[in-house]
């Protein structure tokens, strides 16, 4: 049997800042992760596509707040930097908040 994927040891390269927000980027990386691999049945970021990471945001973080959103677009951001990926398209407007010029939307998935 092969061991689980280690979201922590992924991160590593790309994390910075406070230890505190390198922890929520990590327990957030690691909810993202569970939940795509409970639907998707993709373990690690690697295989991971634009449309598992748009279904994360679509259908299991919705309903939360927006500052929830926002922390959890920065962690998606982590992982997309650490893959070396740009997941973006002009559907992605819909995410963005119009009031607030420092929310950053999905749109932005980079």
């Amino acid at each position: 049997m092969s061991k689980p994927f280690d979201m922590e040891l992924f991160l590593a390269g790309v994390l910075t800042g406070a230890h505190a927000t390198r922890e929520r980027h990590i327990r957030q990386a690691k909810v993202i992760q569970a939940e795509i691999s409970k639907r998707w049945r993709r373990e690690n970021p690697w295989t991971w596509q634009r449309k598992h990471i748009l279904w994360f945001l679509d259908h299991r973080i919705e309903r939360h707040a927006e500052s929830t959103r926002y922390y959890y677009l920065l962690t998606i951001k982590l992982i997309n930097r650490r893959l070396e990926q740009a997941w973006k398209s002009p559907a992605d407007n819909k995410y963005q908040k119009t009031n607030d010029k420092s929310f950053q939307s999905r749109k932005s998935i980079r």
